[in-house]
């Protein structure tokens, strides 16, 4: 029995949060490398791109709510969810016209790319905090659970709860939704092989016919949906703040880099390492143990590697040592 309820602390606290956190980040990282991929450089501003789209959301959603359109057992957000990816289409394509076209066309080096970026991630940055505030907004209604602690007790006996959120099958559900179309779009469409052709050798597509406008901007449209997704589930999984989507951008790119830039599968695979990596890192194995061991070597700390407070810390470390050792990540995608 302690067996069983070391095994149901562990999957409350680490298993279950560090997968809905991986597929937020492998949503993420697939931007990331869509953009690396297709247009060659490192966007900096793909945080604050999350933190735009999941506030025009959140917007539409407090209006929705106001005039008492609900959307039953499950968050309002999600019939919010295509104003927010229709504002983001419309803004990344806007930047993308005013400022990034122009450096296009001059052929300027990535490094370029990455200082523009960064300065078009200080504006929107800006723009959000100023229309939304700083501080957590709490947007997330519906049922809260699929399943409560007290609930998973009742029914196994165990003296361990499990509980899932409803935001975390949510976000499981919906990351596989989007992935699958994803990677159809990009194998079995037209304009998908055509993205994957220029991503493989841009001189090569241009001379088959191929329209790097229409390339640029169907990546554009792709990395909004994408962008505003991720930033939602990842809002009514935990909650929405401006900063913390900045501070996203370190394990964003971490996945997308662990995985192999410009590789998608490797941008998933690359999430759920970051995210378990950080979870597991983190975790205070103290309850787990408890369980495991005798009473008489029963730890008395938290047996916790590293304080949640240096979460971002194991991103950084895990990029470190890929960057070091590999490079091209574990699916052999471009370099750095």
């Amino acid at each position: 029995m302690d067996f069983l309820n070391a095994i149901v602390a562990f999957a409350n606290f680490v298993l279950v949060p560090a997968t809905s956190y991986g597929a937020q980040l492998a949503l993420g990282a697939l931007g990331v490398t869509l953009i690396y991929g297709i247009l060659r450089f490192s966007n900096f501003a793909h945080g604050d791109t999350m933190a735009f789209g999941a506030m025009v959301t959140i917007l539409v959603t407090w209006w929705f709510q106001s005039m008492g359109i609900n959307f039953g057992v499950l968050p309002t957000a999600l019939l919010a969810l295509p104003f927010g990816i229709i504002a983001t289409i419309g803004l990344l394509l806007f930047t993308d016209r005013v400022v990034y076209r122009f450096y296009r066309r001059q052929k300027a080096a990535p490094v370029i790319y990455v200082i523009v970026s960064l300065g078009v991630m200080f504006i929107m940055n800006g723009v959000v905090r100023f229309i939304i505030g700083p501080n957590d907004q709490k947007f997330a209604d519906g049922v809260r659970f699929i399943i409560s602690a007290r609930d998973f007790k009742t029914m196994t006996g165990l003296s361990e709860g499990l509980a899932i959120k409803a935001s975390t099958g949510i976000t499981i559900v919906t990351a596989i939704i989007v992935v699958a179309a994803l990677f159809w779009f990009l194998n079995r469409t037209r304009t998908g092989k055509s993205m994957r052709a220029f991503s493989d050798n841009e001189d090569l597509a241009l001379l088959s016919g191929i329209n790097p406008e229409r390339v640029v901007m169907i990546t554009w449209i792709i990395v909004a949906a994408l962008t505003t997704i991720a930033g939602v589930l990842y809002g009514l999984d935990k909650s929405f703040k401006p900063f913390t989507y900045f501070q996203l951008l370190l394990p964003i790119f971490a996945a997308a880099i662990v995985g192999g830039l410009g590789n998608p599968l490797g941008a998933i695979a690359g999430g759920f390492v970051i995210a378990f990596s950080e979870v597991t890192v983190t975790y205070a194995f103290k309850k787990v143990l408890k369980y495991l061991l005798p009473e008489n070597l029963e730890p008395t700390g938290l047996v916790q590697l590293l304080s949640t407070d240096y979460k971002f810390a194991v991103s950084f470390a895990i990029l470190i040592i890929v960057l070091l050792f590999r490079p091209t990540g574990l699916f052999k995608g471009k370099t750095i």
